[in-house]
């Protein structure tokens, strides 16, 4: 047969290669400033300027400078970007990066498409870089790891059908006949991202000139779906992609063949199947029907075996070559990662049963669970990629071996000193959230005594950070020694004879799976409804019976007023630190409910679109706080939280005092509730909008007086009014709606009206 000739493009792999550096370190960075801010959150005072005289400041001394930021560098807004960061810029481009490197030398071709692959590549950077514009602006929809506003959902998605086009005709042009295992992951990555993120972000724009948007679902049903994504995010973009990394490079770095093929299709067809159910795990003991939490649990544990087979056929894949790991620091980037894998895999499905979960659930075992998984899974296995690639790509050996060495050292010391202070203060939080004295009050009753307990271990996990980043920009520099000492071979010279037709039907003595590697289109087909039936089961049902929500007759739609409220606090990412979501718990309701006890109840978000039911206790949970501090309270809080809390680790809002409420679109806002949601406003309501606003905030600012007559003092010199027309007041409003519908000892629901 005729050998034909072609080249390998490495371009590709080198533009996604600087990526994944350059946005590595930002978004090391950013998740270094939180970090920093958990202990330290005068840290934008000490920036941009204070008028807290116990403060030292960089800037002069009064607060404007803090205030003119409008925010922008706020916890909520540091966190999302650290957390997209990490997730789309730094572990997508390595996953990018050892695609195109490796699909092209499984298949022996070039990819498809030179200008489909630099369309992917622009498309997705842009999509960053638009991210970061608008987080910093507070555009964002607050759900997890898909904060996202509607014009870059849809870029992504443009970007992801690009990649998902070019990888596929690329597939269909292949010389070699079967599909390595690598490039099943890849193909099941593709269509679970595609799945996940159309419906996940399905959403209604206020317009389409603007950035704001709805999502689609309301409530329970939101968080299904959110969660139902989140979880399979962490899946399909920080595990399968990345499996598919260590099956191919893995066993090229050790010059190993991987242990077992068997094992192989066992991991990828039971990992898949299994993973997608996974997601309610993360709303035990929450709103969510009691099915779909069970459903959660039992696949979450399930997920230990499909997990820990990978990481045995990874870890065994060395056997016979461990006196390299002793030499290699590629392998043993590679190690550490595996093994990380199979500790976040152990424990993940541990966190999802209810005895552990109702104790581990909002606190930092859970930061400390992700972070094993991305500091070390994630994290060493692009490091080891890097590593492996840049040497070849630029023909020269490693500038220093020794300096990735003590790149490896010092993530690996980093990776222990942000787990494990992490896995001290979430045990700590839960304990301490539930301990009682005798005679049935809560021990700890002020929920600063949590906060300033774990404090050390929020400076500890800030050392673990700074080793981290230490390590990587180390590697950086190694880098940039290595590419300067080498040549770039941008065209890699290759041949390889043309794949014969040898027709579809499965030839005599051919094994089941050997006969579906040769058909990469019943391979995806069969991804897919691999995939869909646990999507299918557990969405289809929750989002069509509306029974499944019973309605609370008490619960009504929020003002104008508290619809702008709940957009300021979702702008400033307050459910980053706060959840709204009391568990039926004794210690939760008495904590947070008081007398009332009333635990969260479904039919109470029905009108909440995003829901916000929050992941993480930083502060406590809000969705009682409704009349529980007075409004001048509120005000005084949000200027400055250790005013009114000692020892509070908020960061100030002074900007929502200083800046008036825009109004333009709170009329637009309620028709679109009303028409696309079928939310029971009357035409009179929406009419009368802006007065029924001006009602409520006249009533909240004469509450603040009549309650702090500081502040009255203050505002007597000010224009009349000037209040009234500020952001804060529509933060309270909000704040003191949330939780009021049913405080009532009886609860009437529909069926029982």
């Amino acid at each position: 047969m005729e050998t034909q000739k072609f080249s390998y493009d490495n371009s590709i792999v080198r533009a996604f290669l600087y990526a994944t550096l350059v946005f590595g370190l930002i978004g090391f960075t950013f998740g270094l400033t939180a970090a920093l801010m958990l202990f330290y959150p005068e840290l934008p005072e000490f920036v941009f300027g204070t008028d807290d005289t116990t403060i030292k400041s960089l800037a002069s001394g009064n607060i404007q400078g803090l205030i003119n930021t409008h925010g922008a560098f706020g916890f909520g807004r540091i966190r999302m970007l650290h957390t997209n960061t990490v997730i789309f810029a730094f572990v997508c481009n390595i996953v990018y990066t050892g695609i195109y490197y490796s699909l092209q030398r499984l298949l022996k071709t070039r990819m498809y498409s030179d200008t489909l692959s630099w369309l992917h590549f622009w498309t997705w950077q842009f999509m960053i870089v638009a991210t970061f514009v608008t987080f910093f602006m507070g555009i964002n929809t607050s759900k997890e790891y898909a904060e996202h506003e509607w014009p870059i959902d849809i870029l992504i998605a443009f970007s992801w059908i690009i990649f998902g086009i070019n990888m596929f005709l690329t597939i269909a042009k292949r010389r070699v006949r079967h599909l390595y295992v690598a490039i099943w992951f890849y193909i099941g990555t593709w269509i679970a991202v595609a799945m996940l993120h159309i419906f996940n972000n399905l959403e209604v724009p206020l317009s389409f000139t603007g950035w704001k948007s709805y999502s689609a679902y309301a409530g329970v049903k939101d968080a299904i779906v959110q969660w139902w994504y989140g979880h399979n995010a962490v899946a399909f973009v920080l595990t399968t992609p990345v499996l598919g990394l260590m099956y191919y490079f893995l066993p090229k770095a050790a010059d190993r063949p991987v242990f077992s093929y068997k094992l192989s299709i066992i991991h990828f067809w039971s990992l898949i199947f299994v993973y997608i159910w996974a997601g309610p795990h993360h709303l035990q003991y929450t709103a969510l029907p009691a099915w779909a939490q069970a459903v959660g649990t039992g696949f979450s544990i399930m997920l230990i075996a499909p997990s820990w087979g990978g990481m045995l056929n990874g870890l065994l894949t060395l056997r016979g070559a461990w006196d390299k790991v002793r030499e290699n620091p590629i392998l043993k980037f590679f190690v550490v990662a595996v093994t990380c894998y199979g500790m976040a895999t152990f424990e993940g499905p541990l966190l999802a049963t209810k005895n552990i979960n109702k104790i581990g659930h909002f606190t930092d075992w859970v930061i400390g669970h992700v972070h094993l998984g991305a500091l070390g899974w994630n994290g060493f296995m692009a490091f080891g990629v890097i590593y492996y690639l840049v040497p070849i790509m630029w023909r020269t050996k490693m500038w220093s071996v020794k300096l990735a060495n003590w790149h490896f050292w010092l993530g690996t010391l980093g990776i222990i000193f942000y787990a494990v202070p992490m896995y001290i203060s979430g045990f700590t939080q839960g304990l301490m959230w539930k301990q009682f004295n005798p005679d049935g009050t809560l021990l700890w009753k002020n929920w600063l005594d949590t906060v300033t307990a774990i404090i050390p271990y929020f400076k500890m996990r800030f050392v673990g950070g700074l080793f981290y980043i230490s390590g990587m920009i180390l590697m950086i520099v190694n880098v940039v020694a290595t590419v300067r000492q080498g040549s770039f071979q941008k065209e890699v010279p290759a041949e390889a004879p043309a794949l014969a037709n040898i027709g579809n039907k499965r030839k005599e003595g051919e094994g089941t799976h050997l006969w579906l590697e040769r058909m990469p289109v019943l391979l995806g087909i069969l991804s897919f409804i691999t995939i869909s039936i646990g999507s299918s089961i557990e969405i289809i049902p929750t989002l069509s019976l509306k029974k499944s929500v019973p309605t609370i007759s008490a619960v009504k739609p929020y003002s104008p007023l508290e619809l702008e409220g709940r957009d300021l606090y979702i702008r400033e990412g307050c459910n980053a630190c706060h959840s709204q979501m009391i568990r039926p718990f004794r210690d939760e309701i008495t904590r947070f409910n008081g007398k009332n006890g009333q635990y969260s109840k479904a039919g109470e978000f029905v009108y909440d679109r995003p829901f916000l039911w929050g992941s993480k206790r930083t502060g406590p949970d809000l969705h009682r706080e409704g009349g529980k501090n007075p409004s001048s309270w509120h005000y005084k809080h949000m200027y400055n939280p250790r005013s009114t809390s000692a020892g509070s680790i908020m960061p100030r809002y002074p900007w929502l005092i200083a800046t008036n409420l825009d109004r333009s679109k709170m009329v637009d806002k309620m028709k679109l509730m009303k028409n696309a949601f079928d939310v029971p406003y009357t035409k009179a309501q929406i009419d009368s909008a802006n007065a029924w606003a001006d009602n409520q905030a006249t009533k909240i600012v004469k509450d603040i007086f009549s309650e702090a007559n500081d502040l009255k003092v203050a505002y007597a010199k000010r224009p009349q009014g000037e209040l009234e027309k500020k952001e804060i007041v529509a933060l309270i409003s909000y704040l003191q709606r949330l939780g009021t519908d049913i405080k009532t000892t009886e609860i009437k629901t529909a069926s029982t009206n």
